[in-house]
């Protein structure tokens, strides 16, 4: 192809010489004239043709820019600015992820410290409207810290601009229905003055206030008897951990397919101690985030099936959440992971948020019933280097050291 430009530009050359020589008895001023009108001609012509030439022809490599030592040594901080340029000002240098037109819905949000905020921060800056569903205890507190400007501060995007959150929505996503609730939490004063919070209702109200969602995030879990070694959880703590954590996203999912546009795209958070042991991590809870992930492939199947939805999980390293500290040892965890991941840096929520628009975005439109590792690669060890037991065996080889073959 670029042959046979480099030959329509010789044409070009030619034509216009002989248009030169053909004028060459005229007038100078008429000479002048026939040389200008030849010109313009072919060189119309020349333009008209190689207008039909493909896009992707690869005539020039000199306006490539290498990537910028700073950029290539701070990747993460420059991560978040892939959204700027589709809800604020600047052009990205790479992929955008536009989410412009769409709106998602996530339950689980109650503060400005855990992976739910930092997902609606990432899906706001990349332009959908947020819609958030909150524990209805939680609900006044939130909203008063909200209208006071408490989160102001974590409410700043990539871009400059600010988090908008459309409404909030009371949830408790442990009913399915009215019926479902029973009388004491009917009559408990925290649920006072409240109404439409059962995940039934709240998806037909979502429905009645804007018609359809694009995407789901279940960002919502409790183990009651969190901080109880298996063997010692009770029967009900064990239910009450796989109802909160697991079941929950199975309802929410049943009562906002409906709703879900077609190609829309449902996310929920799982942790390693689905497949691994953590100790620590009790009350059911282990098999509550292995039952959820589980579902996450059977739910890929059937939502995708009937409703043309995507249905992924993301697997969160240790965060600082005031969520995590409740299990009582996640500082220990944290320096767990930066000392034994392959990436030995603090995770951010931040981290999660960007993968989470990634999935619930067009660039991520064949992923479904997976499970996405945001750990720094923690997931991928099978030892801990920083046990002395281990220190020498991990340690980097001498130059005078040899592997047997």
């Amino acid at each position: 192809m670029a042959a046979s430009l480099l030959s329509m530009q010789a044409a070009v050359t030619r034509t216009a010489v002989s248009a030169t020589q053909t004028a060459a008895g005229a007038t100078s001023s008429s000479a002048s004239k026939v040389r200008l009108t030849a010109f313009s001609t072919v060189t119309s012509n020349f333009h008209l043709r190689t207008s039909m030439l493909p896009d992707t022809l690869p005539l020039r490599t000199t306006n490539v820019r290498p990537l910028s030592k700073k950029a290539a040594e701070e990747p993460r901080r420059n991560a978040g600015k892939v959204f700027a340029s589709v809800n604020g000002t600047g052009s990205s240098p790479g992929l955008p992820i536009d989410l412009r037109g769409k709106r998602a819905f996530i339950a689980g949000v109650a503060d400005d410290q855990g992976f739910g905020w930092a997902i609606a921060k990432a899906l706001s800056a990349a332009g959908a409207e947020i819609l958030l569903g909150t524990w209805v205890p939680a609900l006044n507190i939130f909203e008063t810290s909200l209208r006071r400007g408490k989160f102001d501060e974590s409410r700043v995007l990539p871009n400059g601009g600010m988090l908008e959150i459309a409404k909030v929505y009371a949830l408790d996503a442990v009913f399915d229905t009215p019926e479902d609730v029973p009388e004491d939490i009917k009559n408990n004063k925290r649920y006072a003055g409240a109404s439409n919070w059962t995940v039934q209702e709240v998806a037909e109200t979502v429905k009645a206030d804007y018609g359809s969602i694009d995407i789901l995030v279940h960002s919502l879990a409790n183990g009651p008897e969190v901080t109880k070694p298996l063997l010692e959880t009770s029967r009900k703590g064990y239910l009450a951990a796989i109802s909160a954590s697991t079941y929950s996203y199975v309802s929410l999912l049943k009562y906002f397919a409906p709703i879900l546009n077609h190609g829309g795209a449902s996310l929920s958070l799982t942790y390693l101690a689905s497949e691994r042991i953590i100790p620590g991590y009790g009350g059911g809870m282990s098999s509550a985030k292995a039952a959820l992930e589980s579902d996450t492939r059977v739910l890929a199947f059937e939502a995708g099936r009937k409703h043309g939805i995507r249905v992924n999980t993301i697997s969160a390293g240790p965060l600082r959440s005031r969520a995590a500290k409740a299990i009582g040892f996640i500082d220990d965890m944290i320096n767990y992971s930066t000392a034994n991941a392959p990436l030995q840096q603090e995770l951010k929520a931040d981290d999660v948020g960007n993968t989470a628009a990634f999935l619930c975005s067009p660039l991520a439109s064949a992923i479904t019933g997976t499970v996405i590792y945001v750990d720094n690669g923690l997931h991928a060890m099978g030892l801990a280097v920083d046990s002395p037991c281990v220190a020498k065996a991990t340690s980097a080889p001498s130059e005078k050291s040899s592997i047997p073959a």
